[in-house]
């Protein structure tokens, strides 16, 4: 992954429009907070909201929290949105339907215009693309290589389910969400989301098992609706503190064995090549992100 690319684990959408939920966003302990234009806001509330985003934005970092924008489909509305949201307080910008590289493409430039405009530094927003059709499934290694600012793709269990005229259990999501990781992975980018429905979280143990399973497929990080679905994701998409000593020890194992000349060996009882080292130092790279 291109390790300029900040890792949120926890990226808590938050309607802009709301007062009391921006007021108390920077007190969950999300690594972001999403200011979100779209599915909460009301039609009739839109311009209000877009208005509002330079002051929440402010408000959410109060506690360390990077700011993000949801934005709207069509261009059209996206083009409002990206005018009132691009600026030195707003990391990056979550781009919803995302069905093909196109959008992000348009997107890009206009963010660039705005930057420039602005007298920001080129390049200061970044994007994530949300997947939420089974049309852009085909798509997803154009999607991910589309953009230099393009940081990471997010399945949207929701739509995508409506789409794909299912529900969004587990066992449906497990597939697009792989697919989504593999596309990411290739292209450099962050794979961000967890085989499972967004919506639910009235079982927080249930939740942990699904974040955990979502680290072990390859996933950094990703969207949550509500304040309980935090600390969850922040503990389950951070490596233990056990878990980075056996990484140093099998590193530090791995070491000598190659001064010994041999490439393989046992360690802890079990076979240790190659592939086992090289998650051991992808593990310790997410660690270090993570802490500084």
């Amino acid at each position: 992954m291109k390790s300029a690319f900040p890792v949120w684990r926890s990226m808590l959408f938050v309607p802009v429009h709301v007062d009391k939920f921006v007021a108390k966003a920077h007190e969950r302990g999300a690594d972001a907070c999403i200011l979100d234009l779209e599915d909460s806001v009301p039609l009739a509330q839109k311009a209000l909201a877009r208005a509002m985003v330079p002051t929440a934005a402010v408000q959410v970092m109060k506690s360390g929290a990077a700011a993000l924008v949801r934005v709207n489909q069509p261009w059209e509305a996206m083009t409002e949105d990206l005018r009132a949201a691009v600026g030195e307080r707003v990391r990056a910008i979550v781009l919803p339907k995302v069905v093909d590289g196109d959008i992000v493409r348009k997107a890009a430039v206009l963010i660039a215009d705005l930057e420039g405009a602005r007298g920001m530094t080129q390049g200061h927003t970044l994007l994530i693309a949300q997947i939420e059709d089974v049309e852009a499934l085909p798509n997803l290694d154009a999607i991910a290589t589309s953009s230099p600012r393009l940081m990471g793709m997010i399945l949207g269990s929701e739509d995508f389910s409506a789409s794909a005229g299912m529900e969004p259990i587990a066992e449906a999501l497990f597939a697009p969400n792989q697919q989504i990781a593999f596309a990411c992975r290739r292209a450099g980018i962050l794979p961000l989301g967890f085989p499972g429905s967004i919506a639910d979280f009235s079982d927080l143990e249930k939740f942990r098992a699904t974040i955990q399973q979502a680290r072990q497929l390859g996933f950094v990080g990703a969207f949550c609706i509500h304040p309980s679905q935090v600390p969850v994701m922040n503990e389950g998409f951070m490596p233990s503190a056990a878990e980075v000593a056996h990484a140093q020890n099998l590193l530090a194992a791995n070491e000598a064995a190659l001064r010994e000349g041999r490439s393989a060996f046992q360690y802890n009882g079990k076979m240790v090549d190659p592939p086992v080292v090289a998650r051991a130092q992808e593990l310790l790279r997410r660690s270090r992100q993570l802490t500084i």
